[in-house]
């Protein structure tokens, strides 16, 4: 109970918010079934709080079985004190913790574990305690001359190697000289300037280490493993031996003296190496912390992008000698048809390029063309453009990130899905369908290959998959998800939906046909009662005759729900109609407070019912900004300064945004060109998919950089 104290401080929630969600998360329930249907037992709590909360719940936890296991250690020992107890109890980290330990944790062969196995303990307290009335230190070191420890030199260095341990075993020394690193101590990059490339602004970089913003020390690591860059920490040797002697050394006399020559040893070859390896791994484990949580939103963000809906879509992955991959999808992703054309070079098949597509059009009825923005996607871009010139019948086209498309299309999964095509044409199919509806397509990937984040592949994988799975389950749950029609993939992201129960849902469809109502889900192998109570809710089934298989009203809640319609006249069918004007009248006369009293439910409940009923089906991304579409084309060399433009964000990241602005290369917001006001990042202003307004500031052809502005030089 006390972790739960300390949650409900941290987090500023009451105690029983706490209670009730720990409770239920050692229920085994999962963080979209607490969010969406716990509502009155965790205060409303959202999917995102919820997942720090139980991140810092298994911190917690973690930290005190270890504190357990270091108090066991200790007292078996026979070295435990009533000091060190409460201060291992109260200890607040696993580094206030690791320090505490230290000086018991068993340790390889070490200068001191060698001195002491020689009998040299007691000569290194004696000189450690430095009385000023004891025998010099050369003295008392006679009385240990051995075979193995032949004369007082050996012996009093023997001895400052055990003092040297101690110095660097003492908790608050390190403590103290951790703080005074990071706080005062520089990190130093070295470089051959000619040599380093993409690493030249840190040929010869020097800044202070609590001001490192987290894109460079990525960037630094970076260039330091692939052996461009020299890096260590600086900090006055001369201020930290003098801050540990003011602590070791406790007068002038030659036992001091030998006390401060080992304190020296103890900093240069104990403590600041440590140290040092300590701090620039915290730099690295804040900067992945924070990268991961800015890569997390892109992707949610991108995740939730609104979907274009029922419109048949030509998808065009270009290439050069290749040639560009052609496949119409129907609107709901079937594929209707695919090819290969070559608009560009080195074929420049134009004519018979056009005379292709202008044939599918007319076959099909496509709407939309969506292009791939890889390698021969400006050139791919001017030819669509002039054939919806051409054709003038209303259809636009979009640039869509093929990120991971060539991931996926090399997979086992896409080979499954489409064993008639080849690796290209699956990537075209991908295309397509990411434009139709960016969830359904983007989950068959690795999210770390979705590509909106700065080097995910420097960070530590386990935490980035898990954050970013936790990112793609919250979008798929908040969507919700056809029973009838999810692929695999999109299914075992549903809450309690594991890959193989995924697999049975499918295998149901197949055998018996369509799901007719969510009850069915019981009848499948391996879904039982704990799985559909999970999973029910963010389950779909359109073809159900009951209208609340079509919402997300859990089924536990369906009683209720049922008793509210009875109360207001309204049926079934008026709300498949949209015909709840008496429910909502009946909501304003008695008002919610008296109305989920009278159901039995609490008000998050019935709020969320009536939301669900007003929309049966509805997908939360339709309210959301549509998709830029494009019917025209530029080129870089038809930007010029101060043109004013508008915009895709595609990606955010700690130094600005990226803007795509219709001319294949994306354009950088530098992050004090985002507004006139002061923002500690980009995201606290611009998510991925927004619509902006940007301005020109500069254009280098010949580097393919474009330089933007949100700031309004006009004004």
């Amino acid at each position: 109970m006390e972790i739960n104290k300390q949650l409900a401080q941290e987090f500023s929630l009451k105690p029983w918010q706490i209670d009730n969600t720990v409770e239920l998360i050692d229920g085994g329930n999962t963080i979209p079934f607490i969010a969406r249907y716990r509502k009155e037992a965790t205060g409303s709590l959202d999917d995102q709080l919820l997942r720090q909360l139980y991140d810092r719940l298994n911190y917690l936890r973690n930290l005190q079985e270890q504190k357990e296991k270091v108090i066991t250690s200790v007292t078996e020992q026979d070295k435990m004190t009533e000091a060190l107890k409460a201060s291992i109890e109260n200890a607040q980290t696993l580094t206030e913790l690791e320090d505490l330990y230290r000086p018991f944790r068993p340790k390889r062969k070490t200068r001191a574990s060698e001195a002491r196995n020689k009998g040299l303990q007691p000569l290194a307290d004696a000189i450690y305690a430095q009385k000023k009335n004891a025998p010099l230190p050369a003295v008392l070191a006679q009385d240990y001359l051995t075979e193995e420890v032949p004369d007082v030199a050996a012996a009093l260095q023997g001895a400052r190697d055990i003092i040297a341990e101690t110095v660097s075993d003492d908790p608050q020394g390190r403590k103290l000289l951790r703080y005074m690193l990071r706080e005062h101590g520089i990190l130093v990059v070295k470089g051959a300037k000619e040599e380093l490339g993409v690493y030249e602004m840190y040929a010869d970089y020097r800044e202070p280490l609590r001001t490192m913003a987290r894109h460079r020390t990525l960037a630094i690591n970076r260039g330091e493993k692939e052996g461009f860059l020299k890096v260590a920490v600086e900090y006055d040797k001369a201020i930290a031996i003098n801050l540990l002697c003011d602590r070791h050394c406790k007068n002038a006399s030659p036992a001091a003296e030998e006390v401060r020559s080992a304190v020296e040893d103890a900093y240069t070859r104990l403590l600041f190496p440590s140290l040092e390896r300590e701090l620039r791994n915290e730099l690295t484990d804040s900067a992945c912390e924070k990268s991961i949580q800015v890569f997390s939103e892109n992707t949610r963000q991108l995740l939730m992008q609104p979907p274009v809906k029922n419109r048949v879509t030509i998808g065009l992955d270009p290439g050069y000698r290749t040639g560009c991959k052609v496949a119409v999808v129907d609107g709901t992703g079937k594929v209707l048809d695919t090819g290969v054309i070559y608009p560009a070079p080195p074929h420049k098949k134009i004519d018979e390029a056009k005379k292709i597509i202008k044939r599918l059009v007319k076959t099909y009825g496509v709407q939309l063309f969506a292009i791939g923005n890889g390698t021969a996607s400006h050139e791919t871009e001017v030819f669509a453009a002039e054939v919806i010139r051409e054709l003038d019948c209303g259809i636009s086209y979009m640039v869509v990130s093929e990120a991971g498309a060539s991931v996926y299309s090399a997979s086992k999964l896409a080979a499954e899905e489409f064993p008639e095509y080849d690796v290209s044409l699956r990537s075209a199919v991908s295309i397509a369908r990411r434009l139709q509806d960016p969830l359904a397509e983007l989950v068959k990937i690795d999210p770390k290959a979705i590509g909106v984040g700065q080097y995910q592949h420097d960070m530590p994988q386990k935490e980035l998959k898990a954050a970013l799975d936790g990112v793609v389950e919250d979008c798929v749950n908040a969507v919700g998800v056809d029973l009838n029609t999810a692929s695999p993939q999109l299914l075992a992201r549903v809450a309690g939906v594991s890959s193989a129960i995924a697999g049975n849902i499918v295998k149901f469809r197949e055998e018996v046909g369509f799901f007719t109502s969510r009850k069915q889900l019981l009848k499948v192998a391996k879904l039982g009662p704990k799985a559909y109570e999970q999973c029910a809710g963010f389950l779909r089934v359109a073809e159900s005759d009951n209208v609340l298989d079509n919402t997300a009203v859990h089924p536990e809640s369906y009683p209720a729900a049922g008793e509210l319609l009875r109360l207001c006249h309204v049926s079934d069918n008026d709300v498949r109609r949209g015909k709840i004007i008496k429910l909502q009248q009946t909501v304003n006369t008695e008002g919610t407070a008296a109305l989920a009293a009278k159901l039995g439910i609490g008000e998050p409940t019935l709020q969320d019912i009536i939301s669900e009923l007003s929309k049966p089906g509805r997908d939360p991304r339709d309210e959301l900004p549509q998709p830029m579409l494009r019917t025209d084309v530029m080129s870089l060399e038809d930007l010029k300064a101060g043109m004013e433009l508008k915009g895709t964000v595609r990606n955010v990241i700690d130094f600005g945004a990226f803007v795509d602005v219709g001319v294949h290369q994306d354009g950088l917001v530098h992050i004090s060109q985002i507004t006139n006001k002061f923002i500690k990042h980009p995201s606290d202003v611009l998510k991925v998919g927004d619509i902006v307004t940007v301005w020109v500031l500069s254009v280098d052809t010949a580097k393919k950089r474009i330089s933007l502005t949100m700031k309004n030089p006009n004004k």
